[in-house]
């Protein structure tokens, strides 16, 4: 029993460290459901969102279709249904319909409207040749100022692939996921002269995850206990292209207004909450890479910072101590990936009951960032300087050259402020450090380090120019 409760802990534990992505497990389906309205997504709000227009614009819609011809990807290859759904005209349609800005008219099944017609108009010409009586004729068709074109250019499968899993003496947990993506085009042509007036582009990221846990104990003599649990979760394809045209909508509707080929109705409505988050968000799109990663210079050029350290003497006495040590530090060079910094530090080194002195350094680093733009980066840092140990009672100062290597990882809470957590060594290129010479190796210490780094002056913004009307 001790060895199923240990086991049950530990597989307890797995599943709560996976809890915060497993919400689709506490919500599984153990019943039929009826039939409701479809879901909404997050751009169908911002649609809504949209001011009234002063005058809906009369459009078209003949096909926005898949232009992929991209099949569902299976483990084995690939089947014969699409990985796209084909009724993206119908899914544009009713976004146009939600953004209040457009009145589309039946053009993708035209034939079948005009033959509609055709009888309307032969069973009136009957109706009439029996009657007598003369019956009205149909309205003519609407025409549209504007036909709009593009369809779903692009899906691209497993763009991104991962997982992680643990397991030990048969208890364990494991998880995996699988991102795609699909892409959006969107263009309005004018009726009168055949001139594309705008073209944008929305994308739309697809997930697919894999989480799964299972238990199998020997828990006595003959006694075997196997259990498994989880689930999979993949995000709708059709979801996704919704969202995906509803946001290209959007844009449509704002850069046009912005470009003076459609006016709101209130003036005020150019400069209002609608165009000044959409702007804002291009402006941030700027930055982002195809992974959505926020890539931008963050760090001004120059910044200064203080660090608390745990140093541990490795040298010829027995017994090293950890002691403690800070360090002032000035950089340059906060955008690139390399950067220059002078340190400037007091440090305690002690073992046993024998030896404890304390030194005074300045060294020359460069810091190699892997990931200067993002948030999180990880760095190496390599230099040398000088240490000065303590003036001791009728002696003189001695200086002692050394060199320094190290690892850390940097975070940016914002782009004023930097905290670093590192790891260095600090070699001395003599023997004489705690003044004892034994051995065939130097002397040296390591370090671990919390820093704290303030970076001075203004980083210059990139912003996206308003288009001029």
């Amino acid at each position: 029993m001790r060895i199923l409760a240990r086991s049950t802990r530990v597989l307890a534990g797995l599943l709560l460290s996976a809890a915060a992505g497993c919400a689709p497990y506490f919500h599984q389906p153990f019943a039929t459901e009826r039939a409701r309205l479809g879901a909404e997504v997050r751009a169908n709000q911002d649609l809504r969102g949209l001011p009234e227009p002063q005058e809906r614009i009369v459009v078209a819609v003949y096909k926005f279709r898949d232009q992929t011809g991209q099949y569902k990807p299976t483990a084995n290859g690939s089947s014969f249904s699409t990985a796209i759904t084909q009724g993206a005209t119908s899914i544009l349609l009713r976004a146009l319909e939600e953004s209040r800005w457009f009145e589309p008219i039946e053009r993708e099944n035209l034939g079948n409207l005009l033959n509609e017609r055709k009888i309307i108009r032969s069973s009136r010409a009957e109706f009439s040749e029996q009657s007598g009586q003369k019956e009205p004729a149909l309205p003519p068709l609407l025409f549209a100022g504007v036909i709009l074109e593009g369809g779903i250019i692009s899906y691209d499968a497993n763009m991104l692939t991962g997982g992680a899993g643990l397991r030990y003496f048969g208890a364990g947990a494991s998880g995996q996921y699988r991102q795609d993506r699909v892409t959006v085009y969107l263009r309005a042509i004018s009726t009168s002269n055949g001139q594309i007036l705008k073209t944008v582009y929305t994308t739309k990221t697809i997930l697919s995850q894999q989480v799964d846990a299972s238990l199998f104990r020997f828990v006595n003599f003959k006694r075997l206990l196997e259990t498994e649990t989880g689930f999979t979760y993949n995000e709708p394809t059709e979801m996704a292209v919704k969202e995906a045209i509803e946001k290209s909508v959007q844009a449509l509707v704002i850069e046009g207004m912005l470009e003076g080929l459609w006016a709101p109705r209130a003036a005020a409505n150019l400069d209002g909450q609608a165009v000044h988050d959409y702007l804002a968000e291009k402006n941030d799109n700027a930055t982002v890479d195809v992974l959505g990663r926020s890539l931008k210079d963050r760090r001004s050029n120059f910044g200064i910072g203080l660090s608390a350290a745990a140093l541990r003497y490795a040298g010829d006495y027995k017994n090293p101590q950890v002691r403690p040590g800070a360090e002032l530090t000035l950089r340059y060079g906060g955008n690139g990936r390399l950067a220059a910094a002078v340190n400037l530090g007091r440090s305690t080194l002690a073992a046993g009951d024998f030896y404890r002195e304390t030194f005074n350094y300045a060294e020359l680093a460069g810091h190699l960032r892997f990931f200067p733009k993002e948030r999180l980066t990880p760095f190496l840092l390599a230099g040398g300087g000088v240490t000065s140990r303590s003036r001791t009672a009728g002696g003189s100062a001695e200086v002692l050259p050394h060199v320094v290597g190290g690892v850390g990882v940097e975070l940016l809470p914002t782009d004023r402020l930097g905290l670093q957590f590192s790891v260095d060594n600090h070699y001395y290129l003599t023997d004489r450090l705690d003044r004892m010479v034994q051995g065939k190796y130097n002397d040296f210490y390591w370090a671990g380090r919390l820093s704290v780094v303030w970076y001075l002056g203004r980083r210059q913004p990139l912003t996206v120019a308003r288009p001029k009307p």
